[in-house]
């Protein structure tokens, strides 16, 4: 069955261990968040704590253990899901007075919620039999925030048993697949992202648990994370077809973003919303006829109304009224609101020194870096432990860290094995192979920097849950990093759960720069950053001849995002001489661009 969320708003995926255990502070409070389960040893140490926390025993899985992966996610997983349930349980047998968690619920909620309402005339009225009759209703509709988990599918390391041998669907994803399927968890979901990962699909085929239940509903949904509508019916169609039904497409913004950014082709936020808002019926259209012509093929069942979809978007939101825009403009049933929680500690796990280095962070301090083996533009926060530490072994000529996880080991650039291009074994057989090439000194400091950038992400983002609950990640090392949005810098102190669910429905305010830019103008500019990077990268002559058509796209995507938002009725608000402005100075920067580069053709 389906149970609708009393929230507007969810919590998305941040790194490893920022929302590892997310569910266990949120969900009793209905609202929604997604855990990272790629990384199992992290998952497995949460397990370790966790389980005395609920005075259970813990009982190791090992990993000489068959699946261990997927058996250690499965067991975290339902390790949630028995604390949440007990939470929700307690919630409801509170008394509704001032400071009880049953009353936070409750007041947490949007105000436009119809049991916020009657909540609230509970409260007024003064007839004794009809506050009970109210109070009860109101325990009866108290659902917990779902519990959803994120696998990013481009995390998919092949993996060998002890004698070599591989392991058949024994991948890092399709594991974490497999364990998350296994799980007790219902009216959950999992989303994928980072893009179509064939073999992650198709083993999708084989999981029973994503069928259709004999309501229409299922217990576990897909959620695609997407940051285009191309994107999002090409990777429709494909389920589709294996008889898989997408129950979310999350919208995200290619570069407004936290984590890794997978910048779009110069298309903004807010034409492909309206692309989307366009399509909507039609997508739904589409893949319901090619998701019902694999159900009678597979099933000999034919259902006569597509299943429930719904869309939802993400991305340097920092306003109520951004907000709000979006779900009455864009029809979006829910919006993300991640890199803000990163200083909430009752929503996210984040440890002391990074927490004050995130309430500190200045515009110059997240910086789009090349940090990620994955050779993926990855926003990061300078400052970090991780980052010292990478720096110190520099210095000592040692450059790399040990690779003890090797989720991102795929580079078989000098081994048959494939080892990860931040661990020490690559930058020395790679600067060793640089210094033999005697590349003209500008050109050897570019690529030996970028050897030297890559950095450790398997324990970097790990590591905070292993500093908070004082446990054992890896030992010897305790080094973090983090990767919160550009949206951290107009966040500065740290707030309580109520105090940002009150800045998000518009009851509060808690941004510090009264001068930040709207969210849209901000994505439009780091756009606008980014391509004159690409320009000055490829600046010679041929190089901008073989990237022309690409330079070309991307600067007549950008201008006619411009114009859409120019003629977008009341889109920017209470600032709208100063929206109008900043779209204006973009559009002189953009024609400067244009004048500079010779980037469109007369």
């Amino acid at each position: 069955m389906y149970y609708p969320q009393h929230h507007k708003f969810h919590i998305p995926v941040m790194g490893l261990a920022y929302t590892i255990d997310t569910p266990i502070k949120v969900a009793r409070f209905g609202i929604s968040s997604a855990i990272s389960i790629v990384e199992d040893r992290l998952v497995e140490m949460m397990r370790k704590h966790y389980y005395p926390v609920i005075n259970q025993e813990y009982h190791p899985i090992r990993t000489h253990e068959k699946d261990y992966r997927a058996k250690r996610i499965t067991d975290y997983l339902n390790l949630v899901n028995t604390i949440v349930q007990v939470q929700i349980e307690k919630l409801r047998k509170t008394a509704f007075e001032a400071g009880s968690e049953i009353t936070k619920y409750f007041e947490m909620l949007p105000d436009d919620s119809l049991l916020k309402q009657l909540y609230r005339k509970m409260i007024k009225t003064g007839d004794q039999p009809e506050k009970s009759k109210i109070e009860s209703y109101l325990r009866t509709q108290i659902i917990p925030g779902s519990i959803d988990v994120n696998i990013m599918t481009k995390i998919d390391r092949e993996n060998y048993n002890q004698f070599g041998e591989l392991l058949e669907d024994g991948s890092d994803a399709v594991a974490a697949l497999r364990g998350y399927a296994k799980s007790n968890l219902s009216d959950s979901s999992v989303v994928f992202s980072a893009g179509m990962n064939p073999r992650l699909y198709n083993y999708l085929e084989n999981c029973e648990e994503f069928n259709i239940n004999e309501d229409g509903c299922f217990t576990k949904k897909i959620i695609i994370k997407v940051s285009d509508y191309r994107s999002a019916l090409i990777q429709g169609k494909y389920l589709a077809k294996k008889g898989i039904w997408v129950s979310e497409f999350r919208i995200e913004s290619g570069l407004n973003c936290g984590g890794h950014a997978f910048a779009t082709e110069g298309y903004l936020l807010g034409s492909i919303l309206e692309e989307f808002k366009s399509n909507k019926q039609e997508l739904m259209d589409t893949l319901f006829e090619i998701y019902n012509a694999a159900q009678q093929k597979k099933n000999n069942q034919k259902l006569n109304y597509p299943p429930r979809m719904v869309f939802s978007v993400q991305g340097g939101i920092g306003t109520h009224e951004e907000d709000d825009f979006l779900h009455r403009h864009y029809n979006m049933e829910s919006t993300g609101w991640g890199t803000p929680f990163l200083l909430v500690p009752e929503a996210t796990t984040v440890d002391e020194d990074t927490l004050k280095l995130l309430c500190a962070a200045k515009e110059r301090d997240v910086v789009l870096s090349r940090n990620s083996p994955l050779g993926v533009r990855f926003y990061y926060l300078k400052g970090t432990s991780a980052e010292r530490e990478k720096l110190v072994r520099i210095k000592n000529g040692k450059p790399g860290s040990p690779c003890t996880e090797k989720h991102l080991g795929f580079n078989t650039e000098f081994t048959k094995e494939p080892i990860c291009t931040a661990s020490h074994k690559y930058q020395k057989l790679k600067i060793t192979q640089l210094q033999s090439l005697h590349l003209p000194a500008p050109e050897y400091k570019k690529q030996l920097n970028d050897v030297l950038d890559k950095e450790c992400l398997c324990v970097g983002l790990s590591n905070a849950a292993a500093i908070n609950y004082k446990q054992t990640f890896i030992k010897k090392l305790n080094a973090v990093n983090i990767c919160p949005g550009p949206n951290i810098v107009n966040f500065s102190k740290v707030v309580s759960l109520q105090t940002m669910t009150d800045h998000i429905y518009g009851r509060g305010n808690i941004l510090t720069d009264p001068n930040r830019p709207h969210m849209f103008i901000a994505e439009l500019n780091l756009y606008i950053d980014y391509l004159k990077e690409q320009l000055e990268e490829h600046a010679g002559p041929e190089q901008f001849s073989k990237k022309k058509k690409y330079f070309t796209s991307f600067y007549k995507n950008l201008r006619e995002g411009l114009m859409y938002y120019r003629q977008v009725p009341g889109i920017s608000g209470a600032s709208g001489n100063q929206f109008a402005r900043a779209l204006y100075y973009a559009g002189l920067e953009l024609d400067f661009l244009n004048y500079q580069y010779g980037i469109e053709d007369k």
